[in-house]
């Protein structure tokens, strides 16, 4: 992207003195990113109970390869079906939906009797995740003040690396039990969040952009006081979001007929694919792409392979036991956790830009670098190789870390800020899409690249990906730091049209339908 694209976009000043962190609005990133937990226990207590459903089952790598892998696939349902359903019922009770969905999911696969039965609650538990990992960032981004935005967007983040670490730890828990029963309880235990979490979600309040878009003026003015930093501030986010969803200046809270011709106009979702993806503009079309091109890299660097995989990674780095390998992925959890802690404190200090540059860095040099490792330890017995093993645990802790620092919660966070309101929920969804198809592709191919051109050759080949996924935020992605939601689409070279989503949509004579019908009100 150009730097003439935004030259002419006012800069937002920074206050003289960082305002105190709103606490109602911490309140309602945390409940809601919470569900991001569902996700991180998934995939990372796959990783210890893949080995025990192998022996029990008596299936090949094959089939566990697929098992570990297809419920990122099977969460496209969710997150395609998720932008609509968060338009149409609202935010929050997509949230509800996602939690009631997943613990289905997991009690199918902990009774399962057998491999298609576990497939089977995968799928289940496949479209929760893909509705809690579209939904969290939206609402957080819609709910929180421009000041803590990047704070309060990384909580989904933050909340899947604690799920990953509570999937290692119930590994390491549950893994001496009875063959047939360690690996069920295993499942069963990631039953238990999501009841807390649906009851938790009803004590939040709807998304104030939400509620505008629905006519509800009043009830998202309530909202806003409550998780804006000044009275002044809840009225200017208040009207931003008015000429977003397109309602001029000067009408009242109590209009209902402009409600009722603005919810015609499209608040429940209407017509946003076809200007999402047929008929786009280009500034658009360039959020699109920023958005697309953030969540493959992200995916495509290999993090999922590490996470789901690291004892088999641990096994051929040299440690053999259960209890050593499991143990070290106790580490790798308690890394990704303690990182991701990090950049949620810095994101709105140092901005976006910097965190994903130094953390696609440091991907490439830990991938670089284990891969060295591993290449060296094949070649060497084992009782030559004690410091290469050292090292190879060292480098999937550093890689762990530096995921967490950057890429793992910036491109959610990023993605839910860039797209104009009445594209967002969508826009987000075909980001989370983009996130679990590639997610679901190199979970599902890792065993089989690994064993076709080993695993020094696997993590140099994320490492080439990363390197790529470094030069494309460098050239296109601008920093959003600092910029209300409605804002950010100028970065793109859009304009007041492109934030208001009246582009494309436009009557014969060349004028907004909506704005006529309300102007003949």
């Amino acid at each position: 992207m150009s730097k003439d694209d935004s030259s002419d976009v006012p800069a937002a000043e920074a206050p003289a003195k960082r305002a105190p962190l709103n606490k109602y609005a911490l309140a309602c990133a945390i409940l809601a990113s919470m569900n991001s937990i569902l996700l991180g226990y998934d995939i990372s207590v796959m990783s210890g109970a893949q080995k025990f459903m192998k022996k029990d089952l008596n299936i090949s790598d094959a089939k566990v390869e697929v098992l570990a892998g297809i419920i990122n696939i099977y969460s496209l349902v969710g997150s395609l079906a998720a932008g609509r359903t968060s338009d149409w019922i609202g935010r929050r009770y997509t949230m509800v939906l996602a939690s009631v969905i997943f613990f289905a999911g997991a009690l199918i696969m902990g009774l399962a009797p057998s491999y298609a039965i576990v497939m089977l609650g995968r799928f289940v538990a496949g479209v929760g995740v893909g509705y809690a990992l579209m939904i969290a960032p939206v609402y957080t981004a819609e709910v929180a003040p421009t000041s803590a935005r990047g704070l309060l967007t990384s909580f989904p983040e933050v909340f899947i690396n604690a799920g990953v670490l509570l999937g290692y730890v119930s590994n390491f828990a549950f893994y001496r039990l009875p063959l047939h029963i360690g690996w069920r309880v295993m499942f069963l235990v990631g039953a238990v969040p999501p009841v807390f979490l649906a009851v938790g979600v009803l004590a939040m309040p709807e998304s104030p952009r939400w509620l505008v878009m629905q006519g509800r003026i009043g009830d998202a003015r309530r909202v806003l006081e409550k998780t804006s930093d000044s009275p002044a501030e809840a009225e200017e986010r208040l009207a931003d979001i008015k000429n977003a969803v397109g309602i001029p200046e000067g009408i009242s809270d109590e209009d209902e007929v402009v409600a009722v011709v603005h919810k015609s106009r499209g608040s429940h979702g209407e017509g946003v694919w076809r200007d999402l993806l047929l008929r786009p503009t280009p500034a658009v079309r360039r959020i699109l792409i920023a958005c697309l091109g953030l969540q493959f890299f992200q995916q495509a660097s290999g993090i999922d392979a590490v996470v789901l995989y690291s004892p088999r990674v641990f096994d051929n780095a040299g440690l053999h036991s259960d209890s050593d390998s499991i143990g070290a992925s106790v580490a790798v959890g308690a890394s990704k956790t303690l990182f991701i802690l990090v950049a949620t404190f810095l994101l709105d200090r140092v901005g976006r830009r910097p965190l994903l540059l130094t953390s696609a860095g440091g991907m490439v040099i830990s991938l670089v670098t284990l891969a060295s490792a591993l290449h060296m330890i094949e070649h060497r017995s084992e009782g030559q190789a004690t410091a290469l093993v050292g090292l190879s645990i060292a480098m999937v802790l550093v890689f762990v870390a530096s995921f967490s620092i950057g890429m793992g919660p910036i491109a959610w966070v990023y993605s839910s800020e860039i797209f104009p309101l009445r594209l967002r929920a969508q826009g987000c969804a075909l980001g989370t899409a983009m996130n679990r198809v590639v997610s679901g592709a190199v979970s599902m191919s890792f065993i089989s690249l690994y064993k076709a051109i080993t695993f020094a050759g696997s993590f140099y080949l994320y490492a080439g990906i990363a390197a790529a996924g470094w030069v494309f935020m460098f050239f296109f992605l601008p920093e959003t730091q600092g910029r209300s939601l409605e804002d950010t689409v100028k970065l793109f070279g859009g304009d007041e049209r492109d934030a208001n989503g009246t582009v494309g949509r436009e009557d014969g004579h060349g004028q907004n339908k909506s704005t006529e019908l309300t102007t003949q009100q």
